[in-house]
């Protein structure tokens, strides 16, 4: 059975979609069948795979109305060994549609055990917000890694996120770990190594040594449609990512 993820932090371009693909595409290199599933309506893992969410009509908006199976939803990726759930503004409504359902919150935890057996690793996108979509995300996942940027107000939003995630392990899934990732890390400024080293300091073993560091180099990966450890893939960031996928 699949060993799930989710990659979380209500904080936006914090690095969940970079990371989200990185992973996926360090786990291709491994060998390790994987499933990405996109929860935010923004469809940010298409568009870093040079896709347009628009043109997808079978996305994860109605696997979770429970109007088709994660099954039909599939797309194989560029990536070997690596397929997708797709999103797009469509998901914006599953908001408000799916509270108040009977179970809501384990919506995504039942449609994902009807392929789990056929990955090894499966990773969540999730939005933005600590919303219903997040929160099935938690409910479905083993691990949560939370992309927590190196500036001051990141660590002050995270205890939110911390909140969260202490409330699902009270209410349905008890062994939920944590991980936390340094990133937007810039080696050049102060600021940023204190707040990385506070980190350290404060979470302990729940954050992973990799750091990934500040760069164009992401942006100009998406353009190309590319995830950054296939991109530059001999670079820091590169390396990072796949330390990440070993420590995983």
């Amino acid at each position: 059975m699949a060993k799930i993820y989710a990659i979380a932090n209500h904080k936006g371009g914090v690095g969940k979609t970079t990371t989200a693909l990185s992973l996926a595409a360090v786990f291709s290199e491994m060998g390790r069948s994987t499933l990405l599933v996109d929860l935010d309506p923004q469809g940010g893992l298409l568009r870093s795979l040079g896709l347009e969410p628009e043109t997808f009509k079978a996305t994860t908006y109605q696997v979770m109305l429970g109007q088709l199976s994660i099954q039909g939803a599939l797309i194989a990726t560029k990536l070997p060994g690596v397929d997708l759930v797709p999103a797009n503004l469509d998901l914006a409504a599953a908001e408000s549609e799916l509270i108040g359902e009977i179970g809501w919150d384990r919506l995504l935890k039942d449609a994902l055990a009807e392929v789990a057996h056929r990955y090894e690793k499966i990773l969540l996108d999730c939005p933005p917000s600590l919303g219903v979509l997040t929160t099935n995300a938690l409910i479905a996942a083993e691990v949560v890694i939370v992309p927590l940027q190196c500036e001051y107000l990141s660590m002050q939003g995270f205890s939110q996120l911390n909140k969260r995630i202490e409330k699902v392990r009270a209410r349905g899934n008890p062994d939920l770990d944590l991980k936390i990732l340094r990133t937007m890390y810039d080696a050049r400024t102060v600021h940023a190594r204190e707040v990385s080293d506070e980190i350290k300091a404060t979470f302990g073993d729940r954050v992973v040594s990799p750091i990934i560091k500040r760069t164009v180099k992401f942006a100009e990966a998406t353009v190309a449609g590319l995830p950054i450890v296939i991109y530059q893939k001999d670079s820091e960031v590169a390396d990072a990512y796949r330390k990440l996928g070993e420590e995983m």
